[in-house]
C-alpha cells in the first residue's frame, strides 16, 4: 500500500530529514494493516526491517512476562517498534486493528546518514536541481550497497567526480583494462558484448544504474563495451577508491570450512570459471556459469537459496558474488579457491 510522505513527518528521526528525502523514503515504504493478534515478530528474531505504528495499539511482551503496549498517537508511538537486534520481546496487534510502516534498515540508514552530510558547507555533491539527486537513492538501492557501512558514505561521496558525455561516446571499451567505476547521473547508456561473434545489446543503462565494476572486482579486463545512447552526465570512482569503499565491505568471503557448512545446508555451487577449467576439475554439483554470461545465467537461479561462487584463485569469485548480491541474491566468494575447497569437499 503506498503511502503520502505526510505521513511519516512525525516519526521519529524521519522528522529531521529534508522534504524531498522523506519522499524518497515514503516511495520505499511498505504500509499494510493487521487484525487482532497478528505477530509482527518475536522476541529473539534478527532482521532488517524498521516498522513504524501508524495506527493501533501494538502489544509487547518480553520473555520474563513483562509487557508494555505502544499506542500510535503516544510519544512512544513515533519511534520504531523494538528495533533493537536480537529483538526484546514479541510483538503483535492489541487493537481491532492496526496500520504499519515497513522499512528497510540499512536504506533508511544510509538515507539519514546522507541527509545530514548534505547539511554541512563543505559537501559539494548535493544537487539543487529536483531531480539532481535521484542517482544517489538509486545507488543506495542496490543490493550490493546494502553492506556498504554508513560511515563509508561521505568519503564515497567525496571521491566521485563528475563526467560530462556525449551521445554515441564510449566509455568502456570490451578488453581495456579496467580503470574506473561508473553510476550514471542523467542520460542513458547501451552495454555491448562481442562474445564469439559480432557486438550485441546486452543491457540498456538509466539514471541510477552503475556499470564498471567486473573488471575492478576481477582485476581483469573489461568483458563488455558501454556507449551512451543520449547526453548526460556520468559520476565515476577510481578502481583504489572503488576497492576501499565497495568492494572490501561488499564482497562477504567465506573459509572453505564455513563454505562447506553452507553447502551441507543447502546453498549452491556456482563454478565461474570457463568452460575449459571446468572440465579439467571442479567441485562436485557445482553448475558452471562463467562469470561474463553470469547475468544472463542468472535468471535460472532460485531466489530464496544462496550461492557460494569460486574460481582458481578468488578473483573471479568476488566479481560473481558482487553481481549475484546486486541483483538480490544472497552470495558469498570461496576464499582461496577451488583447491583450498577440494580438501573439504570431494571432487567432480
Amino acid at each position: 500500500m503506498s503511502i503520502d510522505a505526510s505521513q511519516l513527518k512525525h516519526l521519529y528521526p524521519l522528522d529531521s530529514l529534508r522534504p524531498e528525502h522523506l519522499d524518497v523514503i515514503a516511495h520505499e515504504a511498505d504500509s499494510d494493516e493487521y487484525g487482532k493478534g497478528h505477530v509482527l515478530f518475536k522476541a529473539g528474531d534478527q532482521d532488517e526491517i524498521t516498522h513504524y505504528l501508524l495506527s493501533g495499539v501494538i502489544a509487547g511482551d518480553y520473555p520474563d512476562g513483562k509487557r508494555k503496549d505502544i499506542v500510535a498517537d503516544s510519544l512512544q508511538g513515533r519511534y520504531p517498534i523494538g528495533d533493537l537486534m536480537p529483538r526484546r520481546f514479541t510483538a503483535s496487534v492489541q487493537s481491532l486493528t492496526a496500520t504499519m510502516v515497513s522499512l528497510d534498515r540499512r536504506f533508511l540508514e544510509k538515507v539519514i546518514t546522507f541527509d545530514q552530510l548534505t547539511r554541512s558547507a563543505e559537501f559539494k555533491l548535493l544537487d539543487k536541481h529536483p531531480d539532481g539527486n535521484r542517482w544517489i537513492f538509486r545507488l543506495l538501492q542496490n543490493n550490493a550497497m546494502r553492506r556498504v557501512p554508513a560511515g563509508n558514505l561521505e568519503r564515497l561521496f567525496s571521491r566521485f567526480e563528475e563526467l560530462s558525455v556525449s551521445e554515441n561516446q564510449t566509455i568502456i571499451r570490451e578488453g581495456d583494462d579496467g580503470d574506473y567505476f561508473y553510476v550514471i547521473k542523467d542520460g542513458a547508456a547501451s552495454v555491448l558484448q562481442s562474445g564469439d561473434g559480432d557486438p550485441a545489446v546486452v543491457a540498456y543503462l538509466v539514471r541510477g544504474d552503475s556499470f564498471g565494476e567486473d573488471a575492478l572486482l576481477s582485476n581483469s579486463v573489461r568483458n563488455a563495451s558501454v556507449t551512451m545512447m543520449k547526453p548526460g552526465k556520468l559520476m565515476r570512482l577510481k578502481k583504489s577508491d572503488f576497492s576501499e569503499l565497495l568492494k572490501q565491505p561488499t564482497v562477504e568471503w567465506l573459509t572453505p570450512g564455513k563454505a562447506s557448512i553452507l553447502v551441507r545446508q543447502g546453498a549452491g555451487v556456482i563454478d565461474v570459471r570457463l568452460p575449459e577449467e571446468f572440465s579439467e576439475r571442479a567441485i562436485k554439483g557445482s553448475l558452471n556459469m562463467p562469470l561474463y554470461r553470469l547475468r544472463e545465467y542468472a535468471f535460472d537461479l532460485e531466489r530464496e537459496r544462496s550461492y557460494l561462487c569460486y574460481c582458481n584463485t578468488g578473483e573471479r569469485s568476488a566479481a560473481a558474488a558482487y553481481i549475484l548480491t546486486k541483483l538480490g541474491f544472497e552470495a558469498f566468494a570461496l576464499a582461496g579457491g577451488l583447491s583450498g575447497m577440494v580438501k573439504q569437499m570431494d571432487k567432480k
